[in-house]
Formats: structure tokens, C-alpha cells, sequence
């Protein structure tokens, strides 16, 4: 069972303005919120780094395992965890159905930002 409300995840799932904001070194401050691509899959929330394992927001919620999200009039406080294996595939679907016309589509089914998906889980 997916922690994500249904409609929470209507709402983020219909939304291409998700802002990314992992905590800082400190631990209590948010970083400079990032745009990024989202998709849901088997209820969860999925995201990925366009420049890989080197996009400095991965590394802060790589390190920091938290921070917040902005999107679909939602502002959530949310946990970080490193995703790998056949979900990638799912996910690489849900990129192709989500934006099929997009030309940033390849660069975020590469190798590169497979290598760098994550899952978005509220804490709330």
C-alpha cells in the first residue's frame, strides 16, 4: 500500500512543476528547490536526475535522505531512497507515456538517469 494519498498522487502525477528541495549539509535547511520530471508507478512516486549521480540535488537527498517537494499545489515533507533494479523499466514507461514528445525523454531513460532514481515517500 502506497503511504501517498490517491489524490495527492492525482494531483502530482497531472503536474510538471515538481520542485525538489533537499535538506542542506545542516540538516535543517532546504536547498535551492530543483525542477524536475515525476512519475508514479504502482502507487509511488518516482524521480530522476537528468545529469546522473553528479546533479547536486541527487547527492543532497542521496546524503540527506530528506527535504521537501513542491507540486500540483502541494508542499510536502518527504524522505529520499535510492531506487535500482526492474522497477527502472516501469519507470522508463512511465517517462515514455507521461512526456512522449518531449525531447529530453531520451536523456531520461539513459543509462545516466536510471543511475540516479529515486522514490519520493511523505513523511506526513
Amino acid at each position: 500500500m502506497s503511504p501517498w494519498s490517491k489524490e495527492d498522487l492525482r494531483k502530482i502525477a497531472g503536474s510538471d512543476d515538481l520542485h525538489i528541495s533537499p535538506f542542506r549539509e545542516d540538516g535543517l535547511t532546504y536547498g535551492t528547490p530543483t525542477w524536475i520530471w515525476s512519475v508514479v508507478v504502482d502507487g509511488n512516486l518516482y524521480v530522476r536526475a537528468y545529469n546522473g549521480t553528479h546533479s547536486s540535488w541527487h547527492q543532497a537527498a542521496t546524503k540527506q535522505k530528506a527535504g521537501r517537494i513542491v507540486a500540483g499545489g502541494l508542499t510536502k515533507e518527504v524522505a529520499f531512497e535510492t531506487v535500482e533494479g526492474q522497477i527502472d523499466d516501469r519507470i522508463d514507461d512511465a517517462y515514455r507515456a507521461k512526456y512522449p514528445s518531449s525531447p529530453y525523454l531520451k536523456p531520461m531513460i539513459s543509462t545516466r538517469a536510471r543511475s540516479a532514481t529515486g522514490k519520493i515517500v511523505p513523511k506526513d
